[in-house]
C-alpha cells in the first residue's frame, strides 16, 4: 500500500510526541512492505538529500515559520502535494486542527484517517481565535476524515459524549532490550530540536550537565506553559534536598515562558536543552524520579519512554496519565499545584524502598505497550480504508 504521514514536523523525529509517533510507525510500516510517505518541514527537521529515512520517503514543502501558521500552511500544501502527485491508498493526518485538511484529501477520493491527540484547544499557548478554531475542528475531526483515532479511552469517551465513535490506538514504547545502539541513526529522538542543538551521545551526558546517576529529578517536556515545567520548579524549589533538577527541552513561541522558568535562581536546576538518543536515555534511567506534570493531551511518549526505562514517576492526576500509569507510579493533585507536588516528593525521597518498587512496577507496565502492535493497528485501519471500510475499535 501506499501511505501517506501528513500534518506533523516531519522525521527524523526532533521534536514531540507526534514525530515520535510517526516516525516509530512509518519506518515500521515500510518494513513490511508499504510505500510510506512522511511530510516534512524542512526549518523543523534535518533534511537528508537523499529523501530517504528508515525506508521513508520524505518530501520536504515550504510553510510559514509561524506559531498559527506553521501548521496549517503547511498541512494545506502536503495536501494538494499527495492528492495531485503522490495520490496514496490511504493518508493519516496527525493533530486535531488538521481535520479540514484530513477533510480535503477526502474530497480528492483519498480515504483519511486522523489522529486527533488530547484536546488542543485548552492550551494557554492559543488565543481566542485559535482556541475557536481549535475546538471546532476537534469536534469536527470524525465528520471530516473517514476515521478518527484516539490514543486514550479518556479521550474516546469524550468523543463518545459528543456522538462520535473513534478508533483507539495508544502510543508504544520502546523496551530496554529493544531500544537501539547509540550511534546506528536508527533512534527516535525525544525533547525535540532543529539539527544542530541535539545532544544524542549517551558517553558522558550525566557528566557534561553535572548530574549523578539517582542524584536528580526530571522533568522531560516542551517548555510550554500546559506542560507545568514551572509547577515542577516552584515545588523544587521548596523541597530540602541534595538532588538536582534537570529540565530537558525547550520550545518555539514561548521565549517569555521560559524567561520565567530560568528567573528563579536556583543553582540546583540544570536547564539542559534539548537530547536524544542514547544522552536521552542514559537521563531516563538514572534519574531518581521523573516527573510528568501535563495537564493536557492524550497518552504522553515521555510517560511511556519513563515507564520502559524502569524509571520512578510522578504524574499530574490529568485523567489520561492515570489511564497510562495506572498503579506503576504516584500521583499529585493538579488542582492543588507546587504544595502537593512537594509533598509526594518529599514522600518518596524519604523511601527508597518505595522508589524501588515504583521502577519494577513502571518496566512491567511498559510491557504492556509496544511500537509494533500499535503498528498493527495502524496497518489494519489502513488496510480496511483503503478497502472502503470505516475502522472502528
Amino acid at each position: 500500500m501506499k501511505i501517506a504521514l501528513v500534518g506533523t514536523r516531519g522525521v527524523p523525529a526532533a521534536y514531540s510526541g507526534f514525530e515520535t509517533a510517526v516516525e516509530n510507525i512509518g519506518c515500521r510500516l515500510a518494513g513490511r512492505g508499504h510505500d510510506v510517505t512522511v511530510y516534512c518541514r524542512p526549518h523543523m527537521v534535518e533534511r537528508r538529500a537523499d529523501g530517504e529515512y528508515r525506508g521513508m520517503h520524505l518530501v520536504y514543502l515550504p510553510t510559514v515559520a509561524d506559531k498559527h501558521l506553521d501548521t496549517p500552511v503547511h498541512s494545506l500544501l502536503s495536501t494538494l502535494h499527495l492528492a495531485t502527485l503522490r495520490r496514496p491508498d490511504v493518508a493519516i493526518y496527525f493533530i486535531a486542527g488538521n481535520s479540514p485538511f484530513a477533510g480535503l484529501g477526502r474530497l480528492f477520493g483519498i480515504p483519511t484517517a486522523i489522529n486527533v491527540d488530547g484536546l488542543d484547544s485548552p492550551r494557554a499557548k492559543w488565543g481566542p481565535w485559535a482556541r475557536r478554531y481549535l475546538r471546532l475542528t476537534e469536534r469536527a475531526a470524525p465528520m471530516l476524515a473517514n476515521v478518527a483515532i484516539t490514543d486514550s479511552r479518556v479521550l474516546q469517551s469524550i468523543y463518545r459524549a459528543w456522538g462520535h465513535e473513534t478508533v483507539y490506538i495508544p502510543y508504544g514504547s520502546e523496551l530496554e532490550e529493544d531500544m537501539a545502539p547509540a550511534g546506528d541513526g536508527s533512534d527516535p529522538a525525544a525533547g525535540g530540536a532543529p539539527e544542530g542543538d541535539r545532544h544524542r551521545d549517551g558517553e558522558g551526558a550525566l557528566a557534561r550537565l553535572g548530574l549523578a546517576p539517582r542524584g536528580y529529578v526530571l522533568f522531560v517536556g516542551r517548555l510550554v506553559p500546559e506542560n507545568n515545567a514551572h509547577v515542577l520548579v516552584e515545588a523544587f524549589a521548596r523541597l530540602k534536598t541534595d538532588l538536582r533538577l534537570a529540565v530537558v527541552g525547550d520550545a518555539p513561541y514561548a521565549g517569555a515562558y521560559q524567561a520565567r522558568l530560568r528567573a528563579g535562581g536556583d543553582d540546583r536546576v540544570v536547564f539542559a536543552g534539548y537530547q536524544f538518543g542514547r544522552a536521552y536515555r542514559d537521563l531516563l534511567r538514572n534519574a531518581a524520579v521523573i516527573v510528568v506534570p501535563t495537564e493536557v493531551g492524550g497518552t504522553h511518549p515521555v510517560l511511556l519512554e519513563s515507564m520502559a526505562a524502569g524509571a520512578c514517576i510522578v504524574v499530574n492526576d490529568h485523567a489520561p496519565n492515570l489511564e497510562t500509569l495506572g498503579e506503576a507510579g504516584v500521583s499529585y493533585r493538579g488542582d492543588e499545584g507546587a504544595a502537593s507536588l512537594r509533598s509526594v516528593l518529599e514522600r518518596l525521597l524519604a523511601d527508597p524502598e518505595a522508589i524501588e518498587g515504583h521502577r519494577a512496577a513502571a518496566a512491567r507496565r511498559a510491557r504492556t505497550y509496544s511500537w509494533e502492535a500499535v503498528t498493527d493497528a495502524y496497518e489494519k485501519l489502513a488496510v480496511g480504508l483503503a478497502a472502503g471500510r470505516k475502522g472502528r475499535g
